[in-house]
């Protein structure tokens, strides 16, 4: 209480007005700059983020390779890129397409049962007679 005091007599430190809430000398120009040096500080650090997440994954990625190699294990894309090679050359020169790529219903001239022709199968046979008539 006394520090307030002596600095509203105009004993304390110059500035106590702008602490107490007092007229500030805003200047656009020097906020404008201070807002672009933040700006700036901030893109630096996500790049320096994402460098360091791309060195990271680099180093796990020459780990995973090693083990790779060491048992002999493909990469998923190129064992997936393989089995899609193989498929097409199988089917290239023949007139039928591997099973896996005929969509399912397609092809079919079965008819499809109807609950009835199902719940026959499992009647007695007197009883199926008579239903038939």
């Amino acid at each position: 209480m006394n520090f307030l005091l002596k600095a509203a007599m105009g004993g304390g430190p110059p500035d106590v007005g702008k602490m107490l809430g007092g007229d500030e000398d805003k200047d656009p120009e020097a906020e404008k700059e201070k807002e672009e040096e933040r700006q700036e500080a901030l893109r630096q650090q996500e790049e320096e983020r994402k460098a360091k997440h791309a060195k990271m994954e680099a180093e796990r990625e020459a780990i995973r390779q090693g083990i790779r190699d060491k048992y002999g294990i493909k990469k998923r894309e190129e064992a997936e890129a393989e089995a899609q090679a193989a498929m097409e050359q199988a089917s290239e020169g023949s007139l039928t397409r591997p099973k896996k790529a005929v969509p399912s219903g397609c092809g079919d001239d079965e008819e499809e049962e109807n609950i009835m022709d199902t719940v026959m199968k499992y009647l007695p046979g007197p009883l199926q007679d008579m239903l038939k008539k």
